[in-house]
């Protein structure tokens, strides 16, 4: 596993190194002493997945303080635009977006910082991205921000948002709980 900076700090793309044989290929998507080396936040309290098909767009969610929490997002299955904004009062980023390319096909990852908020469109069939997050599910402080409210030039014209993710308030109408810390936090 090798990190590459993004223009949000704290935030981290992640170029995984799959091993390949005979059997197919087998890759590994998350070692906590690698990632607290790269100064990351390397707790893990849930994985889970999703599986979308083209268009979807999933997001742009977050958890409040204080179940706030870092995620780290792997496409397992077809491919994604991803995207991160930074939510953290600030922050030289605060406000601002970094997209990344995620393929099933190429393992890369991406690590999210607390503050942000993350969010994806898929853009193949059958796409599975896992999440590795720092805390457990809470639905009293999980929330977001509208997907249409941030700058964000999604890929595919046709989308499908959940009605959860249309209520979300728009960036420019959110009172922030994050603040941002010299140390990328």
């Amino acid at each position: 596993m090798r990190a590459e900076p993004t223009p949000i700090p704290g935030c981290a793309y992640l170029r995984l190194e799959p091993l390949a044989d005979t059997r197919g290929s087998f890759v590994k998507v998350y070692q906590r002493s690698v990632v607290e080396a790269m100064g990351l936040d390397g707790t893990v309290a849930e994985f889970y997945y999703s599986r979308s098909f083209p268009g979807v767009i999933r997001g742009l969610h977050f958890q409040c303080p204080p179940h706030d929490h870092a995620k780290t997002v792997v496409c397992i299955a077809g491919s994604i635009f991803d995207v991160v904004v930074d939510l953290r009062v600030g922050s030289p980023t605060f406000g601002e977006h970094a997209t990344f390319a995620l393929e099933g096909t190429a393992p890369t990852a991406v690590h999210v910082p607390v503050g942000c908020a993350h969010g994806f469109q898929a853009t193949a069939d059958d796409t599975v991205v896992g999440y590795l997050v720092s805390t457990e599910h809470e639905p009293r402080h999980d929330t977001g921000i509208r997907w249409d409210s941030a700058g964000i030039e999604w890929p595919l014209v046709r989308t499908v948002v959940s009605p959860r993710d249309q209520s979300f308030p728009r960036l420019a109408d959110l009172d922030s709980p994050f603040r941002y810390r010299d140390d990328g936090g």
